[in-house]
């Protein structure tokens, strides 16, 4: 594990609340394997989509971490629920983590540096130092708008009351079958699939933008997370909602912030021009 650790936090040894969480996960979802079903796949796939891509991608990462665009806070309460689903920690936690990350992003302050290869941001500082264990005076420097915000203080203190009420529901729909996939293979997904962003799009794809750190647009990554795996662009401009420049970068967190807009819950959204820098959408504004 030496090049693992070569990014450690200052917290020595495993983090076995994580080391835990994530064995557990991965083994629930093991009956994956002769359960099939039609119903189970749906329930993982559109859970996925709900989970990912509007709760992570579009609410936590575009919304709450970049303000890259403005939303009524009851929509930007809906999408934190739904992505606390992911079992990523609370809401105030991952967003300080990922404020950290682009502040030191790919040095020995980042939380998950990619500079020491493929697995230590994919998933060795998630079990090893301290991971998302923030003191309170980190908290504060990083993620103050949230602490001042009793919707979203409270949103992160029962961050896993949503992912309860998902399993009765599924259960009662499907059985323990549908919960398998729905839940616990969903949560395996979504966490591989994030964390492919922290480290295949640092490591393989194309870098069009100098931004002088390892990002790279990774069109295998962008289909897994809706649009997330063109990172380079993102790092380029970190408060651009919209990730995928070029036509033919589909980017479906995108998609879904101009529905938002059409239906008057977007506005304000910050977008590249063709020099790059992020400006206000027009009729947006």
């Amino acid at each position: 594990m030496q090049n693992i650790l070569e990014f450690e936090s200052p917290r020595k040894g495993p983090n076995w609340k994580n080391v835990v969480m994530v064995t557990s996960f991965h083994l629930l979802a093991i009956p994956v394997l002769w359960t099939f079903s039609w119903q189970n796949l749906a329930a993982l796939l559109i859970g996925n989509w709900i989970v990912g891509s509007l709760g992570v991608g579009l609410g936590w990462h575009r919304l709450l971490t970049h303000r890259g665009f403005k939303a009524p806070k009851w929509l930007e309460y809906t999408l934190s629920i739904f992505a606390t689903m992911s079992m990523q920690d609370p809401p105030d936690k991952w967003i300080a983590t990922h404020r950290m990350h682009h502040k030191f992003v790919d040095t020995d302050k980042d939380p998950h540096s990619a500079r020491s290869g493929f697995w230590w941001p994919q998933i060795g500082w998630v079990i090893w130092g301290k991971a998302q264990d923030h003191d309170e005076a980190t908290m504060k420097k990083y993620v103050p708008d949230l602490l001042k915000d009793r919707g979203h203080v409270l949103i992160s203190r029962f961050y896993l009351v949503p992912i309860a009420v998902s399993i009765a529901l599924l259960f009662a729909i499907g059985g323990w079958t549908m919960v398998v996939w729905g839940v616990a293979a969903r949560v395996v997904v979504g966490w591989h699939t994030t964390w492919f962003v922290n480290s295949l799009s640092h490591i393989y794809g194309k870098r069009p933008h100098d931004t002088g750190d390892l990002s790279t647009n990774n069109w295998f990554v962008a289909i897994l997370t809706f649009g997330e795996g063109w990172h380079n662009n993102h790092h380029m401009s970190p408060t651009s909602a919209r990730h995928g420049t070029e036509w033919y970068q589909f980017d479906m967190n995108w998609i879904a912030i101009r529905i938002f807009e059409k239906l008057g819950w977007a506005k304000n959204i910050r977008v590249f021009e063709a020099d790059k820098r992020p400006v206000e959408l027009k009729q947006a504004a």
